[in-house]
């Protein structure tokens, strides 16, 4: 397993738009799962709807930050990378945090919904982590 994540991280270092890409997709399927599916759901789900309307609004400016460095950026990948892996770590933070306010009111697929959502984020972030230590490194 560590040999596939090696050659992942090595071939998102030599082509670090990818992995923006697939931040921004992340972000984009996160943002249309908590304003189309979960907000439209809000009477049945105990997350409060200014709750997900907040986290849409996050994982929105997510999704143009990478899709914009995506596009746009030339150099200094490395910065960018850390930048929105430590806002995805705040990200999570702060689901974390809403799951221990809105605990009572949450149902069990709140509760696997968010969970998930966090371990995969916490996954891409050790990812984002990792491919800006090659970054930096091969300088």
């Amino acid at each position: 397993m560590n040999r596939i994540f090696e050659k992942l991280t090595g071939h998102l270092a030599k082509n670090p738009g990818r992995l923006f890409l697939i931040d921004s997709a992340g972000a984009l399927l996160t943002a249309v799962l908590l304003s189309a599916v979960l907000s439209n759901l809000s009477p049945y789900i105990g997350m409060p709807k200014t709750t997900l309307d907040l986290l849409f609004s996050i994982a929105a400016c997510f999704c143009f930050y990478s899709a914009a460095c995506f596009l746009f950026l030339k150099a200094k990948w490395a910065l960018y990378i850390r930048l929105i892996s430590f806002a995805n770590l705040l990200y999570c933070a702060l689901t974390i945090a809403f799951l221990f306010i809105h605990y009572n009111k949450l149902t069990i697929l709140d509760l696997m919904y968010f969970l998930a959502e966090t371990a995969i984020i916490c996954l891409l972030v050790y990812t984002e982590l990792n491919v800006a230590g090659k970054i930096l490194n091969k300088r």
